[in-house]
């Protein structure tokens, strides 16, 4: 069995702002397909509360994160209109995309293995519950959308989420200070992650036509 320390304050902070990006990645998103204010807020609210949901039930952690703290939805509902707000002002919207999404994918993925780890699962479950957490939402938003998703098309993406989840997992093993940890795990995965967009790191892919046939 594995088991993670309580969520510190530092994480509990990084969790509200990660709600806030990765509902507003959805604003983005929905905007680039004109939908109305309606389609706006439930996107986000989906976008951003989706992974945790996921897990939750996945692992029969009740009552779910948004149930038990209402202000989790209010959050991703608002956090929409603080983007259509800006929109005006904001001239490169996939970099600003980009960004908020690599918050939310690697703070999420924390807060899934936190999670986890307090229901004493085994460090394989946590580690996967951390993913889940991480990716499913912004997988989410982007089938809404009609798009492909990050996740099977973009720069390393789930690898950066597997990463950040081996790194915070194995604190304890270092004993080091929650804190100070949760706030390396972020600095490591978030440099990833855009490491990775602006030198466009891939997976090796696999490239099937029928011609290879002999």
């Amino acid at each position: 069995m594995w088991n993670l320390p309580p969520g510190d304050s530092v994480l509990h902070l990084l969790s509200w702002v990660a709600l806030a990006a990765q509902a507003m990645t959805a604003a983005l998103a929905a905007g680039r397909r004109s939908m109305d204010w309606m389609g706006v807020c439930l996107l986000g609210a989906i976008t951003a509360l989706g992974g945790g949901t996921l897990r939750d039930v996945l692992l029969g952690h009740y009552p779910l994160a948004w149930v038990e703290r209402p202000s989790y939805l209010l959050l991703t509902v608002l956090a929409p209109f603080v983007t259509i707000a800006m929109a005006r002002w904001v001239h490169r919207l996939t970099t600003a995309f980009l960004v908020l999404d690599a918050v939310g994918l690697v703070v999420f993925t924390m807060t899934g293995c936190d999670i986890a780890g307090q229901m004493n699962v085994p460090f394989g479950i946590v580690i996967v519950a951390g993913m889940i957490t991480g990716c499913a939402g912004g997988v989410l938003r982007d089938i809404l959308c009609n798009d492909v998703p990050l996740l099977f098309r973009a720069e390393l993406y789930a690898s950066v989420s597997l990463l950040t989840g081996l790194i915070y997992a194995s604190g304890p093993l270092l004993g080091l200070g929650s804190e100070l940890w949760t706030a390396l795990t972020f600095a490591l995965g978030l440099s990833f992650r855009l490491l990775a967009i602006r030198y466009k790191w891939n997976m090796p892919r696999f490239v099937f036509t029928g011609e290879e046939r002999g």
